[in-house]
């Protein structure tokens, strides 16, 4: 269901989740304590994984520093300040594994999205609006995952038309990482889908 453009520093690792109600009515409490900077977390983010996670994002042309750095940053400089604030249990999960973690990670609803998958490299022209206000990012270089419509979303901020709501039951989660760090990609996705079945959703590899 997804394929994926050669690339010689992507280390990808995706899975599904499956809920067996909407989303808006599973508790997500579990995951609160890893929301928290300074949580025992099985992993623990550094300054070399920051710097080879730019280097992946880097290499199709993309800038990715100020307002577009990596979404993994831009959670830890929140959690920093005000704090990170509960949204419901996919999100809550993926951001706390990405906080901890260093990996920008993406999810999306799957009912949302229109085949076929596919990650690569955006066209130079490309963008979307990623956030209710109508804001948007310009893709180029950058490598995204695509459907019928087009990029959709990638490790900077997803796009608002394929994101999570609360009559989500079915999502697509993305790790990002670069090949140095398969080991710590794989540890990361792994996190990821215990604290989402611990919740009680079903996850998928793809």
């Amino acid at each position: 269901m997804l394929t994926v453009d050669p690339h010689p520093l992507l280390c990808l690792r995706a899975f599904t989740t499956t809920l067996d109600t909407r989303l808006v009515d599973v508790p997500s409490g579990s995951v609160g304590p890893w929301l928290e900077l300074g949580a025992a977390a099985p992993l623990q983010r550094n300054e070399a994984v920051r710097g080879t996670v730019r280097d992946l994002l880097r290499h199709g042309g993309y800038k990715p520093t100020g307002r577009g750095k990596p979404a993994s940053e831009y959670l830890v400089k929140i959690a920093s300040g005000d704090g990170l604030r509960s949204i419901n249990l996919v999100v809550d999960a993926c951001n706390a594994v990405s906080l901890h973690s260093g990996l920008p990670i993406s999810v999306v609803d799957l009912d949302r999205v229109q085949a076929p998958l596919r990650v690569g490299l955006a066209a130079a022209e490309a963008s979307y609006v990623f956030n209710p206000s109508g804001q948007t990012i310009k893709l180029g270089g950058l490598l995204c995952l695509h459907d019928a419509q087009g990029p959709c979303a990638n490790a900077v901020k997803d796009s608002q038309r394929t994101k999570t709501h609360d009559g989500t039951t079915r999502t697509l989660s993305l790790v990002w990482g670069h090949a140095d760090l398969d080991a710590r990609v794989d540890r990361a996705t792994a996190w990821y889908r215990e604290l989402l079945e611990a919740a009680g959703a079903a996850t998928e590899a793809v």
